[in-house]
C-alpha cells in the first residue's frame, strides 16, 4: 500500500511503499546535502507505481512549488522516447532497423552516408556525432537548416564499425525519416500514440499552454563544465569551448556548445528536437519504462514483447569515440555497464545535469529522476548514483 511521505523533510511530498523508505530518505537528503532546488523520483515494481515523490521549487526564486504535474527537461533522455517511436513502427511492419536511410531520403546518401541504417542512427554508430560547419543553437533548432548542414558531411568513421555518442544532430535526421515512413512528426506521434492513450505527461517540446508546467533549469555554477563528459585531458566551458585535446568527432558534439539553461527559453520549449528537447515528469517516465518491460497500461501495450526486446538489444558496443568510456547501445537506450545496478540487461538513458530513467527486466523495476538543478559530473553525479544504490538496497532488504 502506498503511504504519504512522512516528515523526513519539509521539501518532500507524495507517496511511497514502506519497502522504499530508505529511497525516500535518500531523496529527501538531496535538498540539504546537494542543494537540490526541485526534483521528482518515481519507481514502478511489477508494473505498479510504488514510489511517487517530489519536492522543492520549479524556479530559482523559490516562488513556484514543484507539484506532481511538473515537467522537467529530459535532455538526452528524449532519445529513449524517440527510440520507442521507431520500435512501434517497426512492430507495425512499416520499417526495419536495417533499412537504409537513403531508401527513404535519397538526398542523405552522399559522402559515405549511403550505408547508414536506421539502426546505426539509433545506436550511435552512424559516425554523425555532430556538425562540422559552425552552428548556433538557433540553427540546431531549425530542422531544415540542421539537416541541410549535415547533408554534405561525411561520417567520422565507417558506419557500423564503432560507436560514439550522437548528442544533437541525430534528432533532425531521425525526425525526417520518421515523417517519410509514418507520415507524422515524432512530436505529433508521441502526443497521439504514447502520451494521450497511455495518459503520460511526456512530450517532445511543449505546447505554449503547457510552458507553465515546466521546471526552470538552473546550474550550480556560472558556467557548465563539460570536461567530465569526455573523460579526456583538460576541460572546457560554454564560455571557452575550444580544447585542442578534442577529436573531430568530439568537437562536433559541442558544435554548438550547449548551455542547459536554453531549456528555459520559449524557443527551446516550442521546438522539435527529438534527440534532446523532451519534457516529462518522473512518474510518467517510470510508467513509460514499465511499458517497455511489457506491462499494460489502460489495457494496452506499446508494442509486442518481441518488438520491445528488439529495441533493447545491444547493437553497438566498445570504447565510445566521444565519451572515451565503454558503452553499449541499443536502438534508443544505453545498456548497463555497471553504474545502473547489478543487472547487465538494465536499459536506461541519462540526460544533462542528472536526470535519468532506467528499466531492469530482471528485477522488473523501473525508476526515473527529474531534477532542475544541473550538475556537471555526468556518470559521477552523486544524486543519480545515490538513488540507484538506494533502489537496489530497498529491493534486497
Amino acid at each position: 500500500m502506498m503511504h504519504d511521505a512522512p516528515a523526513v523533510s519539509a521539501h518532500v511530498h507524495g507517496r511511497s511503499e514502506s519497502q522504499f523508505t530508505h529511497l525516500r530518505e535518500v531523496f529527501a537528503r538531496h535538498f540539504t546535502e546537494y542543494d537540490e532546488l526541485g526534483a521528482a523520483v518515481a519507481v514502478t515494481l511489477g508494473g505498479e507505481l510504488v514510489v511517487d515523490l517530489w519536492g522543492g521549487w520549479k524556479d530559482p526564486d523559490r516562488t513556484q512549488p514543484w507539484t506532481s504535474e511538473t515537467r522537467a527537461p529530459l535532455f538526452s533522455g528524449t532519445k529513449a522516447i524517440t527510440g520507442l517511436c521507431f520500435a512501434m513502427i517497426v512492430d507495425r511492419g512499416l520499417a526495419t532497423y536495417d533499412d537504409l536511410v537513403c531508401a527513404y531520403w535519397p538526398e542523405f546518401g552522399t559522402a559515405g552516408k549511403e550505408v547508414i541504417t536506421i539502426g546505426h542512427l539509433l545506436s550511435h554508430s552512424a559516425g554523425l556525432t555532430g556538425w562540422v560547419s559552425p552552428m548556433t543553437v538557433e540553427d540546431m533548432l531549425d530542422a531544415e537548416v540542421a539537416r541541410a548542414r549535415l547533408l554534405p558531411q561525411a561520417p567520422f568513421w565507417p558506419p557500423g564499425t564503432a560507436c560514439g555518442y550522437h548528442a544533437f544532430a541525430v534528432g533532425p535526421v531521425l525526425d525526417k525519416i520518421f515523417q517519410l515512413i509514418e507520415g507524422r512528426s515524432l512530436r505529433r506521434f508521441v502526443a497521439e500514440e504514447i502520451a494521450k492513450p497511455f495518459n503520460l505527461d511526456i512530450s517532445i517540446g511543449l505546447e505554449p499552454e503547457d510552458f507553465g508546467k515546466a521546471a526552470e533549469v538552473v546550474t550550480a555554477d556560472k558556467d557548465f563544465n563539460f570536461g567530465n563528459f569526455f573523460k579526456g585531458k583538460g576541460s572546457f566551458t560554454a564560455e571557452k569551448p575550444q580544447n585542442p585535446n578534442l577529436s573531430p568527432a568530439q568537437a562536433a558534439v559541442v558544435n554548438p556548445v550547449f548551455d542547459g539553461r536554453y531549456a528555459n527559453t520559449p524557443l527551446w520549449r516550442g521546438a522539435e528536437l527529438p534527440s534532446a528537447n523532451g519534457f516529462g515528469c518522473a512518474r510518467s517516465m517510470a510508467q513509460l519504462y514499465a511499458l517497455v518491460l511489457g506491462h499494460r497500461r489502460n489495457g494496452a501495450v506499446l508494442a509486442r514483447a518481441e518488438a520491445m526486446a528488439e529495441a533493447r538489444r545491444v547493437r553497438a558496443e566498445g570504447l565510445d569515440q566521444v565519451k572515451s568510456s565503454p558503452s553499449r547501445w541499443s536502438a534508443g537506450f544505453s545498456i548497463n555497464e555497471g553504474l545502473y545496478g547489478p543487472n547487465r540487461d538494465t536499459f536506461f538513458h541519462a540526460g544533462m545535469g542528472g536526470t535519468f530513467s532506467l528499466g531492469d527486466p530482471v528485477a522488473d523495476v523501473t525508476m526515473s529522476y527529474t531534477p532542475n538543478r544541473l550538475g556537471d559530473l555526468f556518470e559521477r553525479e552523486p544524486r543519480r548514483r545515490g538513488l540507484v544504490t538506494a533502489l537496489y538496497e530497498c529491493l534486497s532488504a
